[in-house]
């Protein structure tokens, strides 16, 4: 089996990481943007050879794990430039918009819409590794909409890299995902810039900075580059997460201003209650 990967950071080295040691029969094809990259995937033996866009019809499964924005422009051409019998799978982080750009195209049954819930705050090849995957929620959309040997044909691929597979609408996978991933990476942001603003001194953060501080803004150090297309596309979801956001902070504030402990505690006694469902995420290995 042939099988391309474009894109050769954190996720897409990650899946032919993963594929190299799931399925190692397979034969790795890589491509990047970034010629720098495609030289650190070679070298680390991510992919076997560059993948060139004359070879995406001589893919098995060609896997897009790009920027969004990026998805959704090339994605077109990907389907154009396959084979009858190629599936392309695409592991973004939203999905409205990208079976949107597909939704007429006469090769939409070979396109499957794929989210793996797995990730750190690293990027590049380097960061890339063969476990990312493991015991991990991916997420299909829309995956009535892709025929069915093909849908068939990447589900044993994905169940391969030992993801654990769930089934969503792209409209209702934007929305949650708002909530408890794009949301997080807000937040994450921007306590990184306000703690830069507020303490001008880097060894001051280093020196006092806890655990706490560094597992909140831990996210801060994602791809900017990723995920600013990621807020735009999701931008009327995301909004409406962070404006829920920022009326929970200003009722804290104003708490702490009228010096109301009583209310204080009600509120973090309230958002305590997501303690067992942390506790069960743990218990299920997420």
């Amino acid at each position: 089996m042939k099988i391309g990967v474009i894109g050769l950071g954190l996720i897409g080295g990650s899946v032919a990481l993963s594929l190299r040691k799931n399925r190692p029969s397979v034969q790795l094809y890589g491509a990047d943007k970034s010629s720098l990259h495609l030289q650190q995937a070679l070298e680390l033996n991510l992919v076997d050879c560059e993948l060139s866009k004359d070879q995406w019809s001589q893919m098995d499964v060609l896997f897009l794990a790009i920027p969004v924005d990026a998805t959704v422009k090339l994605l077109p051409q990907v389907l154009e430039g396959v084979s009858s019998s190629t599936l392309v799978i695409d592991m973004g982080s939203t999905k409205a918009a990208i079976v949107e750009a597909v939704a007429q195209h006469p090769r939409r049954d070979q396109f499957l819409a794929a989210h793996p819930i797995a990730g750190t705050e690293f990027s590049g090849p380097q960061a890339a590794f063969e476990g990312l995957f493991e015991g991990k929620i991916t997420i299909l959309c829309d995956a009535e909409k892709t025929a069915a040997s093909s849908r068939e044909k990447g589900i044993e691929l994905l169940e391969a890299m030992h993801m654990r597979l769930i089934y969503m609408d792209a409209a209702a996978h934007d929305l949650h995902v708002a909530y408890v991933s794009h949301l997080s990476h807000v937040s994450s942001f921007m306590l990184g810039q306000t703690v830069l603003d507020m303490e001008k001194n880097p060894e001051t953060i280093v020196e006092l900075a806890g655990s706490g501080f560094a597992s909140t803004v831990r996210l801060a150090k994602s791809s900017a580059a990723m995920w600013a297309p990621i807020f735009q596309q999701n931008k009327r979801h995301v909004l409406k997460a962070l404006y829920a956001y920022i009326g929970h902070l200003n009722t804290f504030a104003d708490a702490l201003e009228a010096e109301d402990t009583d209310q204080l505690l009600e509120l973090m006694k309230k958002a305590n209650q997501i303690k067992p469902i942390l506790e069960g995420m743990a218990q299920n290995g997420n």
